[in-house]
């Protein structure tokens, strides 16, 4: 069940900004600063206790409240409560500037790519553990024996057409979601296309590759993902294991 604390515009914004939120009121401030003007930011609080929510709807955000926990269901949820053309992911932790979201929607809008991925570039040695870039570069090849794409990030942040997400029918609502939708734009026949964009220190507490609960529920999610059958029109039909997900936990950076 999705509440949202604001009515849709009568005029739908040119693109929706989808911001996954657990216990972010610290980053909200900065993060929906840094939206580009005329753009609309879909915060979606997915059972924060730190006041979350009111930081956000007093900035000026539409709030949506998805009591299902989780990471997909946090970003499903702003999927469908987005009415843009174009429709953005993007961490709420302030380790990725929305005000670059402009980069990943140009080429979705003019036509030359569907999705668009943020190549994470870490500013400092502490933004990006090596472990985490490490198993990152490992989950990058999985994904391409998978699926055959060259990707050297699987970043939270990126753009896409509204409706052909949704088409997608993506399932998973926890850390496997950002992987699934890659994987099966792929078998869709998407022209997917990274841009590197600055990532820094997260504010806050890691949700996901700070505990060990965290990392083991990451590494059954991708597992799941990665084992999906291809679509009937895939022309790749390779599988990953999960003693190869296993080496790819925290790469995603989902709900870190």
């Amino acid at each position: 069940m999705i509440e949202t604390s604001l009515p849709s515009p009568s005029v739908p914004p040119p693109v929706d900004v989808v911001l996954p939120c657990l216990d972010e009121a610290e980053a909200l401030p900065w993060v929906l600063d840094r939206i580009p003007p005329g753009w609309r930011a879909i915060v979606v609080d997915n059972g924060s206790t730190d006041g979350s929510a009111d930081v956000a709807r007093s900035l000026g955000a539409l709030v949506v409240r998805e009591p299902h926990r989780g990471f997909g269901a946090a970003c499903h949820a702003g999927l469908a409560a987005a009415t843009a053309d174009v429709v953005c992911f993007c961490d709420c932790d302030a380790s990725l500037d929305p005000a670059l979201l402009p980069a990943l929607t140009g080429p979705v809008l003019d036509g030359s790519a569907d999705l668009v991925l943020g190549r994470r570039r870490p500013t400092t040695l502490g933004a990006w553990p090596l472990h985490a870039r490490l198993a990152n570069l490992e989950l990058a090849r999985l994904i391409r024996r998978r699926t055959g794409l060259r990707l050297r990030d699987l970043g939270p942040m990126r753009a896409a057409r509204r409706e052909a997400l949704l088409a997608l029918d993506l399932t998973d609502r926890r850390s496997g979601y950002p992987l699934q939708m890659v994987v099966r734009a792929a078998d869709a026949g998407w022209r997917v296309r990274e841009t590197d964009v600055p990532y820094h220190p997260r504010t806050g507490r890691s949700k996901v590759t700070g505990t060990w609960r965290g990392t083991w529920q990451a590494v059954r999610d991708m597992s799941a993902v990665l084992t999906e059958s291809p679509t009937a029109d895939a022309a790749r039909r390779t599988t990953a294991g999960p003693a190869d997900i296993a080496r790819v936990t925290g790469a995603t950076g989902a709900g870190r």
